[in-house]
């Protein structure tokens, strides 16, 4: 919830261009991520199903929202936003695809978005961890550029490329992996 709540916060920071507050903020989202993982797999009575769903709704709204802030700040291009938007958004789209074909009827909105019903669970391929891991050192590398006075340095647009390539590779991926990504828990 923690990182839910600081989207937005570092998106206005983002867009005034406060980028020392904004690389704080930034760092304490991703401690509250790291300590909501280790508490999670250390306590086994700390786990839930809402949990287990808005952890990854909170990364792809933090994500999104840092891309979008970023590219109107200008240090992130246009075109590199797109690509990381729309493979999210198809991503999406295809998790509430598999999550409809695995709900057994009745398939109600109550029981459709409901997390204590799940019917299957998306494993991430290796180079989609890697895309992961590589947008947020963009990302952190992007927010540090105006802070550290390295705004057209050819290693953060060599950055860019990575993280475009590892995107499409991601994207590329599910598509190919597809039915391998996709664990049904329960058909019932």
């Amino acid at each position: 919830m923690a990182r839910i709540g600081l989207a937005p916060v570092l998106g206005y920071l983002i867009v005034e261009e406060n980028f020392n507050i904004a690389l704080g903020v930034f760092a304490l989202a991703g401690i509250t991520d790291l300590l909501d993982g280790f508490i999670a797999r250390n306590w086994a009575s700390q786990k839930s199903a809402l949990g287990s769903a808005l952890d990854p709704l909170a990364d792809k709204i933090l994500i999104s929202v840092l891309y979008v802030s970023l590219t109107c700040a200008s240090l992130i291009p246009v075109p590199l936003t797109t690509l990381i938007i729309l493979r999210d958004i198809v991503l999406i789209a295809a998790v509430f695809y598999v999550r409809y074909k695995t709900l057994s009827p009745p398939r109600t909105l109550s029981r459709y978005f409901n997390p204590c019903y799940a019917t299957a669970q998306l494993k991430p391929t290796f180079i989609s961890k890697m895309n992961t891991a590589v947008q947020l050192i963009l990302v952190a590398a992007s927010l540090a550029a105006p802070v550290f006075d390295y705004i057209d340095s050819i290693y953060l647009q060599t950055l860019w490329c990575i993280t475009a390539f590892t995107t499409a590779a991601s994207a590329y991926s599910y598509y190919h992996y597809g039915r391998k990504t996709v664990q049904v828990i329960n058909n019932k």
